[in-house]
């Protein structure tokens, strides 16, 4: 335990010290970016291979064993981007983030699912199965909103394709679910099972709906209680204990018979947890503030954790890496284009027309649950699509936030830090002359 616990703060500290690392440098990358290389190093293939108690994590395993952090954040992540569904706002861009979300995520599954059905043809059902090819194309539907959202917060991004990017982000959990349920009930019925409506349509939909339920509950007890209170001090406390009770309750699943159970997306009900806290408590502003500041370090370690996870060893598969490059070139072809030509349609400015689509190439947490639901295919197909997905991610992680910040960088939506330093060196020059009398 003393061994986890100093590791963990170990790559906390690795992380800060690489964003600082980042701006000697002059590299002008995402914190995001620098956390997860900060991860890289200090995982099983750097300096956890020293097998240094507290340098780092040894083995993957290590890492798994604090991943009740990576939890708790992933359910903040969520909390925060429910604070985008004001009903003010979702006026002015609810029905555009509605039609952009649901056709880019499919556009994107379906250009992967058309591309490696054809390389299953080529290279043969024992190199790419088609069971494989088909969930690949599923899971490419899922985006990452962690990423996303942390380049948002760092560069104080405003506008309208920031105020499009995140809803998106969070629908693509929900048409993900469903997505992934047909192409994988597809994929177990090619497989040699049978194809059952009850695994492809009414259990996505139960998770769904009940996810939004317990979700919305669970944010009008906040709203209740936090009345209680007199103090926003005391009422931030409130809502990081609902936070983590909401994340605690959706492990939870109920198996109603014949096949039909009740499961629950964390990411969902957190969202519709901070979506009805936001429209209903008239404390939210200062509180989503005040959560901000507490959730800024748990955010910095999820990342490095992250970069700890990522399998370096999928490089030794050269399967792995030409299918890999294959899946994320479609999935980011369909990803921009899908978002470009809904857009379009809906007539959205031209920025956000050019650039949208380019901040959803992001993929992490939501896909690698995908993969856990895959295994269900059995250890050969399981391992094949684990070592692709591991590989996209890596690359993703990487580059997406990357690729996010140059997007809302060009989109103009993104704050200049000019006027900051010029005031930061009058400050300094006041400094020097007041200490010289």
């Amino acid at each position: 335990m003393n061994s986890m616990l100093l590791s963990t703060a170990f790559a906390l500290f690795a992380g800060l010290m690489m964003t600082r690392i980042f701006k000697k440098m002059n590299l002008r990358l995402p914190d995001v970016t620098a956390f997860l290389i900060a991860g890289v190093l200090v995982g099983p293939y750097v300096l956890g291979a020293l097998k240094v108690p507290g340098l780092g994590f040894g083995t993957v395993e290590q890492v798994e064993s604090v991943s009740v952090i990576s939890s708790v954040a992933l359910g903040f992540i969520a909390f925060d981007i429910g604070n985008e569904f004001r009903l003010g706002q979702l006026k002015h861009t609810g029905k555009t983030a509605t039609v952009i979300g649901i056709f880019q995520s499919v556009l994107a599954s379906l250009m992967v699912d058309a591309v490696l059905v054809a390389l299953h043809f080529v290279l043969g059902p024992e190199i790419l199965p088609l069971p494989v090819a088909i969930t690949l194309g599923a899971i490419a539907s899922a985006t990452a909103p962690a990423a996303t959202l942390m380049v948002v917060r760092q560069y104080k991004a405003k506008g309208p394709l920031t105020d499009l990017l995140l809803p998106i982000v969070a629908l693509d959990d929900a048409v993900g679910l469903v997505v992934f349920a047909v192409s994988f009930g597809i994929a177990q019925a090619i497989d040699g099972g049978s194809l059952s409506i009850v695994s492809v349509a009414l259990n996505p939909i139960l998770e769904i709906i009940f996810s939004l339920i317990l979700g919305s509950i669970m944010g009008w007890l906040l709203t209740k209680l936090e009345k209680l209170f007199f103090s926003n001090s005391n009422r931030l406390s409130l809502t990081i204990a609902f936070v983590i009770m909401t994340i605690a309750l959706s492990t939870l699943k109920f198996e109603l018979g014949g096949g039909v159970r009740i499961g629950f997306s964390s990411l969902l009900v957190c969202m519709m947890l901070g979506t009805i806290f936001c429209n209903l408590s008239e404390y939210s502003v200062d509180i989503m503030q005040r959560s901000a500041k507490w959730t800024a370090p748990v955010y910095a370690v999820f990342f490095v954790l992250s970069g700890a996870e990522l399998e370096l060893s999928v490089f030794k598969s050269p399967l792995t890496i030409v299918v890999g490059l294959v899946y994320i070139l479609m999935r980011c072809v369909g990803k921009y284009f899908g978002a470009r030509l809904s857009a379009k349609a809906m007539k959205c400015e031209k920025k956000v027309v050019d650039y949208l689509g380019v901040t959803l190439f992001p993929q992490a947490g939501v896909a690698l649950g995908m993969v856990v639901s895959a295994q269900a295919l059995g250890p050969a197909h399981g391992a094949i699509i684990r070592n692709i997905i591991l590989f996209s991610v890596l690359v993703y992680e990487l580059f997406g936030p990357m690729l996010t910040k140059w997007a809302l960088g060009k989109a103009g939506e993104i704050e200049t830090k000019a006027s900051d330093t010029v005031h930061r060196q009058r400050f300094q020059k006041k400094e020097k002359i007041v200490r010289s009398h």
